[in-house]
């Protein structure tokens, strides 16, 4: 993938270029990222060294496509099963909030071993409420991960892992009021977090102590 140079972080707009849909393989060799630029996802909260980790946007007429890039040096993981509660571990989530209207929004994790939550997220009650999103279209939600400098396997040392994956509109299902055009907007945000060093966390928007302060989120953008 080309080298591209690091954008200045911006906290509040994210800005998602248009692109055709392409294949999902992790590593981010397709042509099409090469029309955005990375963010680079500040650090929150760090015992020890931080960690470099960014990432980039796209939507298509389909849905939304993500790549995140991490420096690192262990994959502390060891959950081996899509639904487990992946946040405990070396993880990446995505927020995506289309309907400010409603107290429900979308939480998409993802692991460096490719394990997956998918997760509507509900605070209609005054408290956090997941309801796990289950589908049988694979291509409803595609993701891969891609690991360098050792083995993608529990514990390995590594020095980066990358992951690249693709949420259609349609498994988001009533979030989602009408497909995204340019000058739509959507609050959302993103998240590492990482066990080597104790806790540490990566966040592009600041929502306090609380990952889940969706009024805080960011807004994307559509371009």
């Amino acid at each position: 993938m080309a080298q591209q140079t690091h954008s200045t972080p911006d906290t509040s707009h994210l800005f998602l270029v248009k692109t055709a849909d392409f294949t999902v393989t992790g590593d981010g060799r397709a042509a099409a990222w090469n029309a955005t630029s990375w963010v680079t996802l500040p650090v929150r909260e760090a015992p020890g060294k931080p960690l470099a980790t960014r990432m980039k946007a796209l939507y298509s007429d389909k849905g939304l496509y993500f790549l995140f890039d991490c420096a690192d040096r262990k994959l502390s993981v060891t959950y081996d099963k899509d639904y487990e509660p992946l946040f405990r571990e070396d993880v990446l989530e995505v927020f995506l909030w289309p309907d400010t209207t409603q107290t429900v929004y979308f939480e998409y994790e993802i692991s460096p071993l490719n394990y997956q939550w998918p997760v509507k997220v509900s605070h209609s009650t005054g408290r956090y409420q997941g309801m796990p999103v289950r589908y049988e279209d694979k291509k409803l939600i595609q993701h891969a991960t891609h690991v360098e400098g050792g083995e993608k396997k529990s514990m390995a040392t590594v020095t980066r892992w990358r992951a690249e994956f693709f949420i259609s509109y349609k498994v988001m299902g009533s979030l989602i009021r009408k497909i995204p055009q340019p000058g739509t907007r959507w609050r959302g945000n993103f998240y590492r977090v990482d066990h080597d060093e104790g806790y540490t966390t990566w966040t592009w928007k600041n929502t306090g102590l609380n990952f889940h302060n969706y009024y805080k989120f960011g807004t994307l953008v559509f371009r």
